[in-house]
């Protein structure tokens, strides 16, 4: 009976770690070969537009999977999947980032009053900014160490997650001029996640004392 509990658990964590080792390279290999397309001069016309698409698209699909983790993972009946979840939301993170960054550095030339003006003037520009704001206090509180000592708060600030994934929505749908069937299909996609946790999302906004 040992040997084949020890058996399940090295499988288990074996699959673990290939599942981290497939979101490293799907997450790291595309944003390295961005960057070397750019310094090469290999983005087409408008280099500047497609490292910063590239990296928000990116950022948005992959807080999407965090979404998509805990329903696939009941789904499949695979606990396993439920360990990628922070990893995911950490290259959401790191994409996130990078979007802002190259929007700061490229289009605004690391003018910051300018970049306040554009925060001001510009809705779009504002939910994004407060959704980075989320989304990096959940990265900072993902540590281990601070995740114990918030304790039941802990959830209750991850919980932003869902604000944050609706607030990226908004923001993607006022960016664009006039392609919307993109943000649309996004907008889609995000429903149908939302309504795969519905239960939870019942529990969090109606049922509370």
């Amino acid at each position: 009976m040992f040997v084949i509990n020890y058996s399940k658990q090295f499988s288990t964590k074996s699959k673990s770690i290939a599942l981290k080792f497939v979101i490293h390279l799907v997450s790291l290999l595309p944003l390295i070969n961005l960057y070397y397309l750019a310094f090469t001069d290999n983005l087409g016309a408008d280099p500047v537009e497609a490292v910063i698409h590239f990296t928000g698209i990116g950022a948005f699909n992959l807080l999407l999977l965090t979404l998509l983790v805990s329903p696939l993972a009941k789904k499949m009946k695979q606990g396993f999947i439920m360990n990628s979840r922070r990893l995911l939301g950490l290259y959401s993170f790191t994409y996130a980032s990078c979007h802002v960054f190259n929007f700061f550095a490229f289009d605004l030339q690391f003018n910051l009053n300018l970049l306040l003006s554009e925060i001001i003037k510009r809705p779009y520009i504002t939910i994004g900014m407060v959704a980075i704001l989320l989304l990096t206090a959940l990265a900072i509180t993902s540590l281990n160490r601070i995740k114990r000592q918030m304790g039941k708060s802990w959830q209750k600030l991850h919980n932003y997650n869902y604000l944050i994934v609706l607030l990226v929505n908004t923001h993607f749908y006022w960016s664009v001029k006039s392609e919307i069937i993109e943000p649309i299909i996004y907008i889609s996609v995000t429903l149908i996640l939302l309504a795969l946790r519905r239960q939870k999302l019942k529990l969090l906004f109606f049922n509370r004392k």
